[in-house]
This record gives structure tokens, sequence and C-alpha cells, in this order.
């Protein structure tokens, strides 16, 4: 065998592998790689799709606590007002209570100090009725004064 032969047989089955390969071979291989593409682009549009939809959930979440903390706020601020406005009308209601007391022991005082005034100004009847008495028996007759004796009692 020459060389020359052994080339050209050699070039001629190289061919033939070529083509056999082009024609069966590359086709599924591309087929296939095309694929795997496609399933690797599609995981990573549904990848990019993912990260949208957590920043968009994200931003939702973060709008939400806003809100609630601001609710929340309000709510606070409610109660703090409610409290004042509690506060000062038991204070009210107290101070009223405290002059109602107040008004009402004066008037019991100022009672008491008339019932006094009247029960010394008996005393001191009974006692300037029986001081002169005592006077007027040693001097005068009872009997003869007793008209004046009544009225300076009425007096007193």
């Amino acid at each position: 065998m020459d060389i020359n032969t052994s080339l050209v047989g050699q070039m001629i089955t190289f061919g033939v592998l070529i083509w056999f390969s082009m024609k069966f071979v590359f086709p599924a291989l591309n087929t296939a790689l095309e694929e795997r593409a496609k399933r690797i682009a599609d995981g990573l549009a549904a990848a990019e799709q993912g990260k949208a939809s957590m920043a968009a959930a994200e931003k939702r979440i973060e709008a939400e606590l806003a809100g609630a903390r601001d609710e929340g706020q309000k709510r606070i601020a409610d109660a703090e007002k409610r409290a004042q406005l509690v506060a000062e009308e038991i204070k009210a209601n107290a101070q009223a209570e405290a002059a109602r007391i107040v008004a009402q022991a004066k008037a019991d005082a100022e009672q008491q100090v008339t019932k006094a005034r009247e029960e010394l100004r008996a005393q001191v009847a009974g006692l300037a009725v029986k001081g002169a008495e005592q006077i007027l028996k040693r001097e005068v007759n009872a009997a003869a004064h007793a008209d004046l004796l009544n009225q300076l009692a009425t007096e007193l």
C-alpha cells in the first residue's frame, strides 16, 4: 500500500464521518443544547420575575408597616387625649365635690354657731334672771317685779 492511497482512503472515511455527524449527530446535539439554553433562559427569567415580585412584596410590606405604625401612633395619641379628658373630668368632679363639701361644712358650722348662740343667750338670760332674782329677793318682792324680769329675759 502506498501512502497516498492510504491517505486518500482515510480522507474519504473522515469525510463520510463528518457528513454522518452533520446529518444525524449534530442536529440532535443542537436540539438538546437549544432546549437546555431555553430552560436556562426560562429559569433566569423566572428568577428575575421572582426578584421583581420579592421587591414589590417588600415595598408593600414597608407600606403596610408604615401604615400600621401611623395608625398605632394615632391610637396612642387618641388614648392619651381620652386619658387627659377623663383626668380633667375627674379633677373637675373632685373640685365640685370638694366645693359642695366645704359649702355643706360651712352651712353646718353656721347652724352650730347659731344654735350655740341661742343656747348661750338662753343660759345668759337664765343667769341674768337668777342674778336679778337674788338681788330682787333681798331688796324687793319678786312677785312685784315678775313682769320686769320677763321683759329682761326676752330682751336677752
